[in-house]
């Protein structure tokens, strides 16, 4: 079998996680229970799939350069898809907003401290800012754990060599 590049391994990767986390959200109806690690157990595993078979190819350069290029072409594929279907899964499911604004007048009302319309305005600006919110928060967590992942990764499979050659 023909290798794949990092980048379509990425995309593997991520068609993966979207199928799992549709899967998920099928069954549960939400995203809010341990079942959801099973998408980042995916992620690792793309993530070291990519950098083990790069260690696997007759190329020559493997310091941990290289095998960080390697890892982030994967990860950074997987992010886009990610931060995509968060967004386009938001959009398709208005009711998510719903509830959570629901539940942010409860938690204001609890509070006793807000008037009546300094709650109507907050969680008309949460209701304005949630999808952005989300998606932002998608970007980031999934950038932060590909780049911790791929830098363990990398310096497991380099084996701490950061250049020159495999000597």
């Amino acid at each position: 079998m023909k290798n794949l590049s990092a980048t379509y391994k990425g995309l593997i990767t991520g068609t993966l996680m979207i199928l799992v986390s549709i899967g998920i959200y099928s069954r549960q109806g939400n995203f809010q229970n341990n079942l959801q690690y099973i998408t980042y157990l995916i992620y690792i595993a793309g993530i070291v799939w990519t950098l083990n078979d790069y260690r696997k190819s007759e190329t020559e350069n493997k310091t941990f350069k290289a095998y960080f290029s390697q890892g982030f072409k994967c990860f950074i594929v997987v992010t886009l898809l990610m931060v995509a279907f968060t967004w386009i899964f938001m959009k398709m499911n208005p009711g998510m907003t719903e509830q959570m604004a629901r539940q942010t007048e409860i938690e204001l009302i609890k509070t006793g401290n807000k008037t009546p319309q300094e709650i109507t305005d907050a969680v008309a600006n949460a209701k304005k800012y949630f999808i952005p919110m989300l998606t932002s928060i998608a970007i980031f967590g999934y950038l932060l754990i590909g780049s911790v992942i791929t830098l363990i990764a990398a310096l497991i499979f380099s084996g701490g060599r950061m250049k020159g050659s495999n000597a």
